[in-house]
């Protein structure tokens, strides 16, 4: 029995099986936005390889393999997959070969099976041992740019604080959790790179980068909001007049946050029917405007929606206005939401961790330079809504 030809004419259905198996898997979040093309990947080049290693003329085809493998695991790199989701899928790859192949297998004779599946999971334990050195040495690769970046920053960052002294014990406090995180979890994971480990030990390591990654990201994210307000504090900030779509920004804007609206079930509802055709602004600083608050609307709405309108005052304004359904803002700390380092609590935790209490100080510093005005309409429970007045057109 050539048990390759029998693997080839099943390969379309196999592999459809295995997308199904991936979306259906609620462990493999990170496949729940990807089309059926970028689940499907480099698998069926694996599935090739997987042929000729069968194959009665041919003994191997390991190139194939790893090259296959290889690119699998820096798309899955790219796309945000975790080390256990990588995992999983070989996992279900395997179970629906054999569950697909288990009649065709037992009209062999017992030496062909046993073949067979040692073959079968060869080719598959050499295809995930390949994907994961790709995947961290990936992972590797943004770490060091990532350290790249920090260095970078610190040095302007250790510039400012020198200017800046009144603010040092505040920032102090912002990056001390994630920068000891950042270096425990560096400092262990130099240490079991020294030792020699198997697949399984990987694992494990390729955790602790991600926890690394994470606290980097944050870090930076509250780094580069520090240099930005610094910049508009100190009047270095210059504007770039020229006309601009709002509708088109708006919409950009919004298709860019989306992912992060569907994490959480809500609805993002646009509204510009009355939105100005074209005004004139700094298009990058109004964008910067715009992002902020829709994202921070996102950010303190668990369920419900973030409505985004925009329209004309009159024949020298226009206003823009994101309400959500969110938590909502006390009275008492209303007249404080755009000073720097200030969070809304939600519940029994002082902020989210993912905030840096920095979104609305620069917010409010934008919509001054843009020749605007904010205000601020908040219930508690019920939710916020923010309405930014701007000129069409800016005088210079």
């Amino acid at each position: 029995m050539d048990f390759s030809l029998i693997l080839a004419e099943n390969t379309n259905s196999i592999i459809e099986k295995w997308v199904a198996a991936v979306r259906q898997d609620r462990q493999i979040e990170s496949a729940d936005d990807l089309s059926y093309t970028a689940i499907k990947n480099h698998i069926p080049d694996v599935f090739c390889a997987m042929i000729s290693v069968l194959a009665p003329s041919q003994e191997s085809d390991i190139k194939s393999i790893l090259k296959a493998s290889w690119q699998h695991g820096l798309l899955r790199a790219e796309q945000g997959f975790d080390p256990t989701e990588i995992a999983r899928e070989y996992r279900l790859l395997r179970i629906v070969i054999f569950d697909t192949l288990e009649s065709d297998l037992l009209q062999g004779t017992p030496v062909e099976i046993v073949r067979y599946m040692r073959l079968i999971d060869a080719v598959i334990d050499e295809a995930i041992a390949r994907c994961f050195k790709s995947y961290v040495e990936e992972r590797l690769r943004e770490l060091k740019h990532l350290h790249l970046s920090l260095t970078l920053h610190n040095e302007e960052l250790t510039r400012l604080i020198n200017a800046n002294q009144d603010t040092f014990s505040q920032l102090a406090h912002e990056l001390k959790h994630p920068l000891t995180s950042i270096i425990g979890y560096s400092d262990l994971f130099l240490r079991q790179q020294k030792r020699n480990y198997d697949i399984k030990d990987s694992y494990t390591n390729l955790e602790h980068i991600e926890r690394v990654l994470r606290n980097g990201r944050h870090l930076l994210r509250l780094i580069n909001d520090v240099l930005e307000l610094s910049r508009y504090d100190a009047g270095k900030v210059q504007l770039q007049i020229a006309p601009t779509n709002v509708t088109e920004l708006v919409i950009n804007v919004c298709e860019m946050l989306e992912p992060l609206a569907e994490e959480k079930d809500l609805q993002i509802i646009v509204d510009c029917d009355r939105c100005p055709q074209e005004i004139f602004t700094d298009e990058f600083q109004l964008q910067q405007v715009i992002t902020n608050l829709i994202s921070n609307a996102i950010r303190y709405t668990e369920s419900g929606s973030v409505k985004i309108s925009c329209q004309i005052l009159d024949e020298n304004t226009w206003s823009f206005t994101v309400a959500d359904t969110g938590i909502g803002i006390a009275p008492e700390n209303q007249a404080r939401i755009f000073e720097p380092y200030y969070r809304v609590s939600k519940g029994d935790r002082t902020y989210l961790p993912d905030s840096t209490g920095l979104g609305l100080a620069i917010v409010s510093r934008l919509v001054k330079l843009l020749q605007g005005e904010i205000n601020l309409e908040s219930q508690l429970g019920v939710g916020s809504t923010f309405t930014v007045t701007f000129p069409l057109k800016i005088n210079t």
